[in-house]
Protein backbone atom coordinates (compact mmCIF):
# COMPACT_ATOMS: atom_id res chain seq x y z
CA UNK A 1 0.00 0.00 0.00
CA UNK A 2 1.28 3.17 -0.63
CA UNK A 3 1.35 5.38 2.76
CA UNK A 4 1.14 9.17 2.14
CA UNK A 5 -0.31 12.26 3.94
CA UNK A 6 -3.01 13.52 2.47
CA UNK A 7 -3.54 17.19 1.84
CA UNK A 8 0.35 17.64 2.25
CA UNK A 9 2.44 17.34 -0.95
CA UNK A 10 0.20 17.71 -4.17
CA UNK A 11 3.13 17.37 -6.17
CA UNK A 12 4.98 14.61 -4.52
CA UNK A 13 1.58 12.19 -4.34
CA UNK A 14 1.05 13.05 -8.03
CA UNK A 15 4.70 11.58 -8.89
CA UNK A 16 4.03 8.40 -6.46
CA UNK A 17 0.81 7.59 -8.33
CA UNK A 18 3.01 6.69 -11.42
CA UNK A 19 4.62 3.58 -9.21
CA UNK A 20 0.76 1.66 -9.63
CA UNK A 21 0.90 -0.66 -11.49
CA UNK A 22 -2.49 0.11 -12.47
CA UNK A 23 -1.58 3.82 -13.75
CA UNK A 24 0.92 2.45 -16.09
CA UNK A 25 -2.05 0.49 -17.57
CA UNK A 26 -3.68 3.53 -17.76
CA UNK A 27 -1.18 5.30 -19.45
CA UNK A 28 -0.55 2.17 -22.27
CA UNK A 29 -4.17 2.81 -22.84
CA UNK A 30 -4.38 6.10 -23.07
CA UNK A 31 -1.21 6.22 -25.72
CA UNK A 32 -3.08 3.50 -27.71
CA UNK A 33 -6.28 5.65 -27.96
CA UNK A 34 -3.97 8.55 -28.98
CA UNK A 35 -2.25 6.64 -31.57
CA UNK A 36 -5.64 5.79 -33.26
CA UNK A 37 -7.31 9.21 -32.72
CA UNK A 38 -4.15 10.24 -34.65
CA UNK A 39 -4.89 8.52 -37.62
CA UNK A 40 -8.40 9.11 -37.71
CA UNK A 41 -8.07 12.71 -37.91
CA UNK A 42 -4.74 12.18 -40.41
CA UNK A 43 -7.20 9.98 -42.93
CA UNK A 44 -9.85 12.41 -42.03
CA UNK A 45 -7.32 15.32 -43.36
CA UNK A 46 -5.78 13.74 -46.13
CA UNK A 47 -8.83 12.74 -48.07
CA UNK A 48 -10.91 15.47 -47.35
CA UNK A 49 -13.66 13.16 -45.56
CA UNK A 50 -16.50 14.93 -43.27
CA UNK A 51 -17.96 13.59 -40.05
CA UNK A 52 -21.95 13.76 -40.08
CA UNK A 53 -21.62 12.65 -36.75
CA UNK A 54 -23.07 15.07 -33.92
CA UNK A 55 -21.06 15.40 -31.03
CA UNK A 56 -24.31 15.78 -28.68
CA UNK A 57 -24.90 12.17 -28.59
CA UNK A 58 -21.63 11.88 -27.37
CA UNK A 59 -22.46 13.87 -24.21
CA UNK A 60 -25.41 12.07 -23.69
CA UNK A 61 -23.63 8.52 -23.95
CA UNK A 62 -20.68 10.03 -22.04
CA UNK A 63 -23.78 10.63 -18.84
CA UNK A 64 -24.96 7.27 -19.32
CA UNK A 65 -21.35 5.73 -18.92
CA UNK A 66 -20.28 8.53 -15.81
CA UNK A 67 -23.67 6.59 -14.04
CA UNK A 68 -22.63 3.04 -14.78
CA UNK A 69 -18.75 4.01 -13.93
CA UNK A 70 -20.14 5.52 -10.27
CA UNK A 71 -21.79 2.77 -9.25
CA UNK A 72 -18.67 0.45 -10.57
CA UNK A 73 -16.35 2.52 -8.68
CA UNK A 74 -18.63 2.64 -5.26
CA UNK A 75 -19.06 -1.02 -5.45
CA UNK A 76 -15.75 -1.72 -5.65
CA UNK A 77 -14.53 0.56 -2.47
CA UNK A 78 -17.47 -0.89 -0.94
CA UNK A 79 -15.42 -3.74 -0.95
CA UNK A 80 -12.21 -2.02 -0.25
CA UNK A 81 -13.63 -0.72 3.06
CA UNK A 82 -15.69 -3.55 4.39
CA UNK A 83 -11.95 -5.49 4.28
CA UNK A 84 -10.40 -2.77 5.90
CA UNK A 85 -13.36 -2.89 8.74
CA UNK A 86 -12.97 -6.51 9.38
CA UNK A 87 -9.34 -6.44 9.65
CA UNK A 88 -9.85 -3.72 12.06
CA UNK A 89 -12.41 -5.91 14.43
CA UNK A 90 -9.46 -8.01 13.78
CA UNK A 91 -7.27 -6.39 15.68
CA UNK A 92 -9.63 -5.07 18.23
CA UNK A 93 -10.48 -8.54 19.08
CA UNK A 94 -7.06 -10.28 19.26
CA UNK A 95 -6.16 -7.68 22.08
CA UNK A 96 -9.34 -8.42 23.56
CA UNK A 97 -8.99 -12.35 23.65
CA UNK A 98 -4.83 -11.45 24.64
CA UNK A 99 -6.35 -9.31 27.43
CA UNK A 100 -8.72 -11.47 28.67
CA UNK A 101 -6.12 -14.57 28.34
CA UNK A 102 -3.64 -12.86 30.39
CA UNK A 103 -6.55 -11.51 33.36
CA UNK A 104 -7.56 -15.31 33.83
CA UNK A 105 -4.41 -17.22 33.63
CA UNK A 106 -2.17 -17.85 36.96
CA UNK A 107 0.92 -15.76 37.22
CA UNK A 108 2.75 -18.48 36.73
CA UNK A 109 1.24 -20.04 33.74
CA UNK A 110 4.12 -18.78 31.35
CA UNK A 111 3.82 -21.76 29.09
CA UNK A 112 0.00 -21.05 28.37
CA UNK A 113 1.07 -17.68 27.43
CA UNK A 114 3.34 -17.90 25.23
CA UNK A 115 0.78 -20.57 23.44
CA UNK A 116 -1.84 -18.31 23.14
CA UNK A 117 -0.09 -15.03 22.17
CA UNK A 118 1.99 -17.58 19.27
CA UNK A 119 -1.40 -18.74 18.06
CA UNK A 120 -3.19 -15.70 17.88
CA UNK A 121 -0.90 -14.06 16.05
CA UNK A 122 -0.46 -17.00 13.75
CA UNK A 123 -4.12 -16.92 13.02
CA UNK A 124 -3.80 -13.17 11.47
CA UNK A 125 -0.42 -13.90 9.76
CA UNK A 126 -1.96 -17.56 8.41
CA UNK A 127 -5.55 -15.17 7.29
CA UNK A 128 -2.95 -12.74 5.97
CA UNK A 129 -1.38 -15.53 3.44
CA UNK A 130 -4.70 -17.62 3.05
CA UNK A 131 -6.37 -14.17 1.50
CA UNK A 132 -3.04 -14.06 -1.17
CA UNK A 133 -1.53 -17.58 -2.25
CA UNK A 134 -1.55 -19.75 0.35
CA UNK A 135 0.27 -20.27 4.16
CA UNK A 136 3.42 -21.62 4.07
CA UNK A 137 4.23 -22.90 7.66
CA UNK A 138 7.57 -21.17 7.64
CA UNK A 139 6.41 -17.75 7.64
CA UNK A 140 4.53 -18.54 10.98
CA UNK A 141 5.61 -18.17 14.81
CA UNK A 142 7.46 -20.51 16.93
CA UNK A 143 5.98 -23.75 15.85
CA UNK A 144 6.91 -26.59 16.91
CA UNK A 145 8.02 -29.73 15.32
CA UNK A 146 4.92 -31.76 16.05
CA UNK A 147 2.84 -28.49 15.48
CA UNK A 148 4.47 -28.22 11.72
CA UNK A 149 4.13 -31.86 11.05
CA UNK A 150 0.37 -31.66 11.58
CA UNK A 151 -0.75 -28.25 10.15
CA UNK A 152 1.71 -28.37 6.90
CA UNK A 153 -0.62 -31.27 5.34
CA UNK A 154 -4.07 -28.25 5.81
CA UNK A 155 -6.11 -27.20 3.55
CA UNK A 156 -7.30 -24.24 5.74
CA UNK A 157 -4.67 -23.40 7.44
CA UNK A 158 -6.17 -20.88 9.68
CA UNK A 159 -9.13 -23.06 10.66
CA UNK A 160 -6.77 -25.50 12.50
CA UNK A 161 -4.97 -22.52 13.99
CA UNK A 162 -8.01 -21.65 15.38
CA UNK A 163 -9.03 -25.20 16.57
CA UNK A 164 -6.10 -25.65 18.57
CA UNK A 165 -6.63 -22.20 20.14
CA UNK A 166 -10.70 -23.73 20.79
CA UNK A 167 -8.95 -27.27 22.07
CA UNK A 168 -6.53 -25.20 24.62
CA UNK A 169 -9.43 -23.30 26.12
CA UNK A 170 -11.76 -25.94 26.46
CA UNK A 171 -8.28 -27.94 28.51
CA UNK A 172 -7.92 -25.27 30.43
CA UNK A 173 -11.35 -25.04 31.67
CA UNK A 174 -11.86 -29.00 32.27
CA UNK A 175 -8.63 -28.70 34.32
CA UNK A 176 -10.43 -26.06 36.68
CA UNK A 177 -8.24 -23.41 35.64
CA UNK A 178 -10.85 -21.36 33.37
CA UNK A 179 -14.58 -21.20 35.13
CA UNK A 180 -17.78 -22.09 32.84
CA UNK A 181 -18.16 -18.18 32.74
CA UNK A 182 -14.60 -17.08 31.86
CA UNK A 183 -14.91 -19.89 28.96
CA UNK A 184 -17.49 -18.61 27.39
CA UNK A 185 -16.86 -15.02 27.52
CA UNK A 186 -13.10 -16.24 26.04
CA UNK A 187 -15.42 -18.19 23.03
CA UNK A 188 -16.80 -14.83 22.18
CA UNK A 189 -13.74 -13.54 20.93
CA UNK A 190 -12.53 -16.88 19.42
CA UNK A 191 -15.71 -17.25 17.51
CA UNK A 192 -15.07 -13.63 16.52
CA UNK A 193 -12.35 -14.81 14.60
CA UNK A 194 -13.34 -17.02 12.79
CA UNK A 195 -16.36 -14.69 11.66
CA UNK A 196 -14.03 -12.26 10.49
CA UNK A 197 -12.06 -15.20 8.22
CA UNK A 198 -15.29 -16.00 6.88
CA UNK A 199 -16.11 -11.87 5.87
CA UNK A 200 -12.90 -11.84 4.44
CA UNK A 201 -13.66 -14.94 2.24
CA UNK A 202 -16.80 -13.72 1.48
CA UNK A 203 -15.24 -10.52 -0.36
CA UNK A 204 -11.92 -12.65 -1.62
CA UNK A 205 -14.12 -15.45 -3.30
CA UNK A 206 -17.28 -12.98 -4.81
CA UNK A 207 -15.93 -10.77 -7.48
CA UNK A 208 -18.09 -8.41 -9.31
CA UNK A 209 -20.32 -10.45 -11.71
CA UNK A 210 -18.53 -10.85 -14.78
CA UNK A 211 -21.14 -10.14 -17.63
CA UNK A 212 -21.52 -6.74 -15.52
CA UNK A 213 -17.70 -6.45 -15.39
CA UNK A 214 -17.74 -7.19 -19.38
CA UNK A 215 -20.18 -4.88 -19.90
CA UNK A 216 -18.66 -1.63 -18.67
CA UNK A 217 -15.75 -2.27 -20.73
CA UNK A 218 -17.49 -3.09 -24.01
CA UNK A 219 -19.10 -0.23 -23.07
CA UNK A 220 -15.87 2.60 -22.80
CA UNK A 221 -14.30 0.80 -25.62
CA UNK A 222 -16.85 1.29 -28.15
CA UNK A 223 -17.24 5.00 -26.80
CA UNK A 224 -13.44 5.69 -27.08
CA UNK A 225 -13.55 4.20 -30.87
CA UNK A 226 -16.59 6.07 -31.46
CA UNK A 227 -15.41 9.32 -30.29
CA UNK A 228 -13.34 10.75 -32.46
CA UNK A 229 -15.64 10.99 -35.72
CA UNK A 230 -17.78 13.30 -33.09
CA UNK A 231 -15.09 15.59 -32.23
CA UNK A 232 -13.36 15.93 -35.39
CA UNK A 233 -15.16 18.30 -37.38
CA UNK A 234 -14.94 20.73 -34.68
CA UNK A 235 -11.44 20.52 -33.00
CA UNK A 236 -9.47 19.15 -35.88
CA UNK A 237 -5.91 17.58 -34.71
CA UNK A 238 -7.25 18.86 -31.00
CA UNK A 239 -9.23 16.12 -31.06
CA UNK A 240 -5.78 13.84 -29.89
CA UNK A 241 -5.45 15.73 -26.95
CA UNK A 242 -8.81 15.99 -25.84
CA UNK A 243 -9.96 12.25 -26.51
CA UNK A 244 -6.61 11.04 -24.74
CA UNK A 245 -7.64 13.23 -21.50
CA UNK A 246 -11.19 12.03 -21.53
CA UNK A 247 -10.14 8.50 -22.13
CA UNK A 248 -7.74 8.56 -19.18
CA UNK A 249 -10.90 9.81 -17.02
CA UNK A 250 -12.86 6.84 -18.17
CA UNK A 251 -10.32 4.37 -18.15
CA UNK A 252 -9.08 5.11 -14.99
CA UNK A 253 -11.77 4.71 -12.85
CA UNK A 254 -12.79 1.68 -14.31
CA UNK A 255 -9.17 0.16 -13.94
CA UNK A 256 -8.80 1.50 -10.40
CA UNK A 257 -12.10 -0.10 -9.55
CA UNK A 258 -10.77 -3.76 -10.51
CA UNK A 259 -7.58 -2.88 -8.74
CA UNK A 260 -9.27 -1.80 -4.89
CA UNK A 261 -12.49 -4.15 -5.67
CA UNK A 262 -10.16 -7.21 -4.42
CA UNK A 263 -8.45 -5.72 -1.38
CA UNK A 264 -6.12 -8.46 0.36
CA UNK A 265 -3.04 -8.69 -2.38
CA UNK A 266 0.09 -6.52 -2.91
CA UNK A 267 -0.90 -4.27 -5.29
CA UNK A 268 -0.17 -0.40 -4.12
CA UNK A 269 -3.42 0.14 -2.87
CA UNK A 270 -4.54 -2.75 -1.24
CA UNK A 271 -4.94 -3.41 2.45
CA UNK A 272 -1.88 -3.01 4.59
CA UNK A 273 -2.62 -6.63 5.65
CA UNK A 274 0.74 -7.34 6.37
CA UNK A 275 1.72 -4.55 8.44
CA UNK A 276 -1.76 -5.37 10.31
CA UNK A 277 -0.51 -9.12 10.94
CA UNK A 278 2.78 -7.78 12.43
CA UNK A 279 1.23 -4.88 14.40
CA UNK A 280 -1.18 -7.64 16.03
CA UNK A 281 1.73 -10.02 16.75
CA UNK A 282 3.46 -7.48 19.05
CA UNK A 283 0.78 -6.30 20.56
CA UNK A 284 -0.38 -9.69 21.84
CA UNK A 285 3.33 -10.91 22.70
CA UNK A 286 3.59 -7.37 24.55
CA UNK A 287 0.53 -8.21 26.47
CA UNK A 288 0.41 -11.89 27.06
CA UNK A 289 4.86 -11.96 27.41
CA UNK A 290 5.62 -8.27 28.00
CA UNK A 291 7.91 -8.86 25.13
CA UNK A 292 8.15 -8.57 21.05
CA UNK A 293 8.59 -12.08 19.82
CA UNK A 294 11.53 -10.88 16.89
CA UNK A 295 13.03 -7.63 16.32
CA UNK A 296 10.15 -5.25 14.20
CA UNK A 297 10.72 -4.76 10.50
CA UNK A 298 12.74 -1.34 9.79
CA UNK A 299 10.61 -1.11 6.86
CA UNK A 300 6.87 -1.81 6.01
CA UNK A 301 5.93 -5.15 3.67
CA UNK A 302 6.44 -4.18 0.33
CA UNK A 303 3.15 -3.45 -2.20
CA UNK A 304 3.70 -4.07 -5.88
CA UNK A 305 2.00 -5.47 -8.31
CA UNK A 306 2.78 -10.02 -8.80
CA UNK A 307 2.86 -11.26 -12.06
Amino acid sequence: MIVYESNRFWVKDMVNFTRSYTMKKIIFGVLLIGSYTGLVCFVYEFYGLESNLHSGIYSLLGVILSILLVFRTNTAYDRWWEGRKQWGALVNNCRNYAIMVESLLPANDKDTRRFFAKHIANFCIALRDHLRDGVKTDALLLLSDEEISELTPKKHKPNHISLWLYKKMTALQKAGVLSEADAINMKIHHNSLLDILGACERIRKTPIPFSYAVHIKLFITVYGIMLPFGMIADFGYHTIGLVMVIFFALLGLELMAEEVEEPFGVDCNDLPTGDIAHNIKNNVFEILMDERPVQEEAKRELYEKIH
